[in-house]
């Protein structure tokens, strides 16, 4: 019974003879790439790159939603990696002193 099940899941349209499987299984490390460096010094992070992370993840999420079977497992990566790509992207604004700025300006306006 077990084996027949694996077999099932082998040959699916998402099973692993497929880019349907190892597209998320590849970009998974993107989340645990960005999930490692949350305790490294903001100094290295990249704004461009994590600001194309976000972008790149949320119109792939779109795609695996929209393509035909739904690909649940690229969804299910990408809706990981955009909460923790937007994190690391306000450690750099935070870091580059973006963050702080506007607050300085609505503290001017009030005056």
């Amino acid at each position: 019974m077990a084996a027949a099940r694996f077999r099932a899941f082998v040959n699916s349209p998402m099973g692993p003879k497929t880019t349907h499987f190892w597209g998320p299984v590849s970009n998974i490390g993107l989340f645990a790439s960005a999930l490692a460096d949350i305790h490294k010094p903001p100094d290295i992070i990249s704004g461009n790159m994590t600001g194309v992370l976000c972008v790149y993840s949320g119109l792939f999420m779109r795609f695996a939603w929209m393509v035909q079977p739904r690909n649940y497992m690229l969804l299910g990566c990408h809706s990981c990696n955009v909460p923790i790509q937007l994190y690391q992207l306000s450690r750099w604004a935070r870091h580059h002193g973006y963050l702080e700025q506007k607050k300085e300006e609505e503290a001017k306006l009030e005056t």
